[in-house]
């Protein structure tokens, strides 16, 4: 069985910074990508950041500049930085994993969701 758990959310004023992380464990074989979306409310989840295991990042057009994905392969880790975050970045942020857990196959997997809040 695969989790992925997030920790690092929290409120931060505009113009400040938060780090997010998100360990995966569990029968992992191989991960592909991983990566983290956000959703705020009202509206449809959204791709925030990914990284492949090439290391080939990808940006939502929102955060490019401000936010920087990485990942510790050893330790299965990605790393979400956020800097000068804006109000509109406020939203639930959500783990992903494209893993094969055993199966022979890549499945995406979710993490429970970690809250960030952006005051002005």
């Amino acid at each position: 069985q695969v989790q992925l758990v997030e920790s690092g959310g929290g409120l931060v004023q505009a113009g400040g910074s938060l780090r997010l992380s998100c360990a995966a464990s569990g029968s992992i074989v191989s991960i592909n990508a991983m990566g983290w979306y956000r959703q705020a409310p009202g509206k449809q989840r959204e791709l925030v950041a990914r990284i492949i295991s090439g290391g080939t990042t990808d940006y939502a057009d929102s955060v490019k500049g401000r936010f920087t994905i990485s990942r510790d392969n050893a330790k299965d880790t990605v790393f979400l930085q956020m800097d000068s975050l804006k109000p509109e970045d406020t939203a639930v942020y959500y783990c992903n994993a494209d893993l094969d857990g055993g199966s022979g196959y890549y499945t995406f997997y979710w993490g429970q969701g970690t809250q960030v809040t952006v005051s002005s």
